[in-house]
């Protein structure tokens, strides 16, 4: 018998190997999940009642509230099991915005955009007030504005000065770009100590101007001052970006009100005042808070498996529910929401009767920490500081979570599981016309996949185009409706529900990366 010549050997050897690597992909099944989310769509209904319908969605508010129930009934109407709102833990108070007028009425009237900080006090009623800028290096210099800040409202003197951007808001990823992330390595990361205490200075700067702002409001409290204004840098052209205004806790006492402007205002009034110009605002902020329910919840749903052996295994897909409250949370997160919504109706529709059971969840918290998938990993797969796993851990097959604006999948970061890289190449195929076929190296954090992955199951983030999200969308009053894009919200959704339903009826649960030590 001729022998093969070593190199040919290895060649057929290779193939072969590659051969029974395969994933068994269902193509008429994913061309059905294609005509279905690209064809016969309800993605912009979903998202207009999370968001226009439900209004500002902040954790363990009314607004959200409305989105949760709506979510899981609307689960339960598609034939979704075991829809349920379900507790996570306690979050703290709930707060509403009720009312919020602000307008400069001297040196002349002007109306002015502004919104208060999320768990402000209101104004008690309509306030009419001076402003004083305050300069502070440092707590030293409080006592000098003793005596001085009742019945004002208090500009803190800003020294930056503000630089026009010459770049687009709105953009997608380039070849070039998605080609770098795509060719990326994953190296070891030696210590950088000169970047670790520039990190460190700046943190310690960050805290030092937190206490600092902390001091002024106790001092302004005390003196019966009206108000703080504050401004960020990206605050400009009536976009403001809004967050927290302190803790919210049930024991915490409620907020100095701290009100965000732009920075065309802010600069405004603070040369005015240093001119000797008086300015004069009315004030009027009108808050709620809710202290009867301090739990946080999340909503969870899942279709069924059909597999005798599989259907007890799990297979999850997710994107956080709850927004900040100067807009709808459209890009962030009522678009993930939405994207996983349609992906589980898409799937439901047709009828596909998975192996094993994927489920939904739809977080709370997240804005505050990540604090409902956290709640939610701990209680069922296990605690990251102890790595004490409960029997669901091993049962579980793979998360996957959209949460980076409305801009469509480009593909999907391994979050250092390389195992992963030739079966999604796979699961990518029938989409690269569609756009989505990058995988990269890389990691991503601030999402809430980074709670499975610290307990050691496998948790995706996808890539997606940036569009206007860190410049104009994310946590401002920007975030509304009309800042989705339907053609990549339904691509988003298409895309998911295919790769959901494949790791739904793959032979093996998606590879796993070697288990994280305890944090304790």
């Amino acid at each position: 018998m001729r022998k093969l010549p070593f190199g040919l050997c290895m060649l057929l050897l290779i193939s072969v190997n590659a051969f029974s690597q395969e994933e068994q992909v269902d193509n008429t099944a994913i061309q059905k999940i294609r005509t279905e989310g690209l064809e016969h769509s309800q993605i912009m209904d979903i998202a207009f009642h999370l968001t226009d319908a439900s209004g500002p969605r902040l954790t363990n508010s009314a607004g959200y509230n409305r989105a949760a129930s709506y979510a899981k009934e609307s689960l339960a109407q598609w034939g979704l099991q075991n829809a349920a709102i379900d507790p996570w833990g306690e979050f703290g108070k709930g707060w509403e915005l009720k009312k919020c007028y602000v307008a400069m009425t001297a040196p002349y009237y002007k109306p002015l955009i502004a919104y208060p900080k999320a768990w402000c006090a209101g104004t008690n009623g309509l306030q009419h007030a001076e402003i004083i800028v305050v300069s502070l290096k440092d707590s030293t210099e409080l006592p000098k504005y003793k005596g001085r800040l009742a019945g004002k409202i208090i500009l803190a003197e800003r020294t930056e000065t503000y630089k026009q951007s010459f770049e687009p808001d709105a953009s997608r990823y380039t070849d070039a770009r998605l080609d770098t992330m795509a060719n990326a390595k994953v190296e070891e990361r030696r210590p950088d100590t000169a970047a670790r205490q520039r990190r460190e200075q700046l943190m310690n700067g960050l805290r030092a101007q937190q206490r600092l702002a902390t001091l002024l409001k106790n001092m302004a409290k005390e003196e019966g001052a009206v108000a703080v204004v504050s401004v960020g840098n990206k605050n400009h052209d009536g976009t403001l970006f809004t967050q927290g205004g302190g803790p919210y806790k049930s024991s915490d006492p409620e907020n100095f009100p701290d009100i965000m402007l732009g920075i065309e205002d802010y600069m405004s009034f603070q040369r005015l005042a240093k001119a000797g110009i008086p300015v004069q605002l009315d004030v009027e902020v009108e808050t709620s808070f809710q202290t009867k329910d301090l739990q946080g919840y999340n909503v969870i749903a899942e279709i069924p498996g059909t597999d005798p052996t599989l259907k007890s295994e799990i297979v999850m897909l997710g994107g956080h529910l709850d927004s900040w409250h100067t807009a709808t949370g459209a890009t962030d997160n009522a678009a993930g929401c939405a994207v996983m919504m349609e992906a589980v109706r898409i799937l439901q529709s047709l009828k596909l009767q998975p192996k094993r059971t994927i489920r939904i969840a739809l977080w709370s918290g997240e804005e505050q920490g990540l604090l409902g998938s956290k709640g939610y990993v701990k209680k069922t797969f296990g605690d990251p500081a102890t790595m004490k796993l409960t029997a669901a851990h091993e049962k579980f097959s793979a998360y996957f979570n959209i949460d980076n604006g409305t801009g469509k999948i480009r593909g999907i970061y391994l979050q250092g599981n390389e195992a992963c890289r030739p079966i999604f190449s796979q699961w990518f195929q029938p989409f690269a016309d569609l756009g989505a076929k990058t995988i990269t190296s890389g990691t991503t954090g601030g999402t809430d996949h980074l709670s499975f992955d610290a307990v050691g199951l496998p948790g995706f983030q996808f890539i997606q185009d940036p569009i206007e999200y860190n410049v104009r969308t994310h946590h401002s009053n920007m975030d509304t409706y009309d800042h989705l894009i339907e053609e990549d919200l339904k691509q988003m959704a298409t895309v998911v529900a295919a790769f959901v339903y494949n790791t739904a009826q793959r032979t093996d649960k998606i590879p796993r990366k070697e288990l994280p030590k305890p944090k304790s």
